[in-house]
């Protein structure tokens, strides 16, 4: 398969104090990070893709890494995300290419982390903007963890470009109150509970 070309990484970080309520005593970090590579199949139909995905598993153990160090540790993530944007000469099916590599990288370096892994992808000119959805690494029920983050990069994707992203949180969102699964009540055996 082609060869993955990476031409830039952006890194973002929040860390949210509170929402109008009281001031949190440890802030909610959320962070991402985005790969901009040559997309080897913008400009045409390619029948055979798929094994482009392995060659994107070591991208996505790097990217996964730094995001882990970025936040504090493995042992601080709560919940995650993926997404990719496809620049103008791709099709939507370039960004699904992510949801293993992306997906299994967080997983395998977090651990025990049993939830599927949410996602999101479009295909968009530069600077589009991506929402990112997040759940909790171990139990898709939390409802507290459900959250997003927005992602984008100003000259990203190029048309001929793809735009990978992980996103992790070290909790659930900040005066979460709406009930629900709770974290104490997470057994985290099927991902879901």
């Amino acid at each position: 398969m082609p060869e993955v070309i990476v031409r830039k990484t952006v890194f973002s970080l929040e860390e949210i104090f509170h929402e109008g309520g009281p001031v949190a005593n440890q802030p909610l970090m959320r962070g991402a990070v985005l790969a901009i590579i040559k997309n080897p199949f913008s400009g045409g139909y390619e029948p055979s893709i798929q094994g482009f995905m392995e060659d994107l598993k070591p991208l996505g153990l790097e990217m996964a890494r730094r995001l882990i160090d970025l936040l504090g540790g493995a042992d601080r993530i709560e919940g995650y995300g993926k997404g990719a944007l496809v620049g103008a000469s791709g099709e939507l099916e370039h960004g699904a290419l992510w949801h293993a590599p992306g997906g299994y990288a967080m997983r395998q370096l977090l651990g025990d982390a049993n939830a599927i892994v949410p996602s999101s992808k479009k295909v968009g000119g530069l600077g589009v903007r991506l929402d990112v959805p997040i759940t909790h690494i171990n139990a898709s029920y939390v409802r507290g963890h459900f959250d997003s983050m927005e992602v984008g990069c100003n000259d990203a994707p190029r048309a001929d470009e793809l735009a990978f992203v992980l996103v992790m949180t070290t909790g659930a969102r900040i005066h979460s109150r709406s009930g629900g699964l709770e974290l104490q009540d997470v057994k985290g055996e099927d991902g879901l509970r």
